[in-house]
């Protein structure tokens, strides 16, 4: 009974009520829209961190991640990759030879990585053969064959099949260089990624820093599903409890830190949209109810009491909230949905995006929990909303509010 004449009482006044609706829809719209963008935008940091990167966990010696130094290696890689190959959560593995060396050209030269891997293996693992612009994946020669980032590339003024010199040390602690040949260039969406990392093969690498076969600096592994992290992470670390396991969020903290504070972000900025929100119904919703002070008082001079004037009121902005809540949730959902298909062209940022290791295509994403928790924040902000206006209708006094002429 009370929420039909509360219904009623919001389409009497029909330009206000249809203008405060319009203003929630578009509010919630706004901020639906922007949660989706941000979460697409971080979705796909995590996809690049990990399936180009970093994959879902990495194996090292204890000290390494603290002193990347050459000498801590471990052995019995080949043995340990089919071990963790064996288990049901884990979809590749693959061994990795890591060095820090100079790349040199008659021009100039810059510090790199140089990443030792066996090509076929590694494409399991990260998707580096899928980005390349240029040349082909250590195909089509019997030289050393180096692939190279697009930004080193530029750095170093080099193209496909031209020769590079990397300076390193041995084991034992003397200089020694290798010539390879660029046989393809990559790019990915983090510049200073492609800037600092080179790939070669394994078999070229370990003979020219003597480091014997079946030892490896890393080993990385990708699994099927990523909530899978940290039960492989735990089985993992039992059963090599003298190397150190560690996840893609703690290899590449910053992703982790990003993902593990947009919902704290999202939801202030969420909570500020409706605040916004809140004083538009409040105002709509005290002017609604001085204009019709004669007709409460009337309702409580027959008998009505003040819990249902309470009531009403209350059932009047919830639903007016809530109504405008729907709308935007359903808006803002068909706009993610929509831009989420298409992709929101960023691209003359690519720069600025690709130094902070983002594409310049955004696909918004959001989940469906999300959308349920915004449901709730716009019933909430209804209700307290409401508590103002509705005080204001039952401290009205019968005698007096007859009298008023509106």
């Amino acid at each position: 009974m009370v929420a039909s004449i509360s219904w009623k009482n919001i389409w009497r006044k029909r330009t206000r009520s249809i203008v405060i609706l319009i203003a929630i829809s578009l509010g919630i719209t706004a901020g639906i829209f922007n949660m989706g963008f941000y979460y697409g935008m971080i979705d796909q940091r995590i996809e690049s961190a990990i399936n180009t990167e970093a994959s879902h966990l990495q194996i090292h010696d204890t000290s390494y991640m603290t002193n990347p130094d050459m000498e801590l290696f471990f052995d019995n890689a080949d043995a340990m990759k089919k071990k963790i190959g064996s288990l049901s959560q884990v979809k590749a593995v693959s061994n990795r030879i890591l060095v820090n060396s100079m790349a040199l050209t008659a021009e100039t030269g810059t510090g790199v990585q140089i990443i030792g891997i066996q090509p076929e293996e590694e494409k399991k693992v990260t998707n580096i053969h899928s980005k390349l612009t240029a040349g082909s994946y250590f195909e089509g020669t019997r030289s050393k064959p180096i692939l190279i980032g697009g930004k080193l590339a530029e750095k170093l003024d080099v193209k496909v099949k031209n020769k590079i010199i990397l300076h390193l040390q041995t084991l034992e602690g003397s200089m020694t260089r290798g010539r390879f040949k660029i046989v393809g260039i990559y790019e990915t969406s983090n510049a200073q990624f492609d800037e600092r990392n080179v790939f070669v093969r394994e078999e070229d690498l370990s003979p020219i820093i003597e480091l014997h076969e079946n030892a490896a600096h890393e080993t990385a592994v990708l699994l099927l599903r990523n909530d899978d992290v940290e039960a492989v992470c735990d089985t993992l670390s039992s059963l090599y409890p003298d190397l150190s396991v560690e996840p893609w969020y703690e290899i590449m903290p910053e992703v982790g830190l990003i993902e593990d504070s947009m919902d704290i972000t999202m939801f202030f900025i969420m909570l500020i949209i409706l605040l916004a929100l809140c004083f538009g119904i409040v105002n709509t919703m005290l002017m609604a109810v001085l204009e019709r002070v004669k007709e409460i008082g009337m309702l409580k001079a027959i008998g009505m009491n003040k819990p249902r004037v309470f009531a009403m009121i209350m059932s009047e902005t919830v639903l007016l909230a809530l109504t405008g809540g729907v709308l935007g949730l359903g808006l803002g959902y068909l706009t993610v949905l929509i831009t989420g298909q298409t992709g929101i062209d960023l691209s003359i940022y690519s720069k600025a995006w690709e130094e902070l290791g983002y594409d310049s295509i955004i696909y918004p994403s959001i989940e469906v929990p999300r959308l349920l928790i915004v449901a709730l924040l716009v019933i909430l902000t209804g209700i307290v909303a409401s508590i103002y206006p509705a005080i204001k209708a039952i401290q009205l006094k019968p005698a007096e509010a007859l009298k008023v002429d509106v």
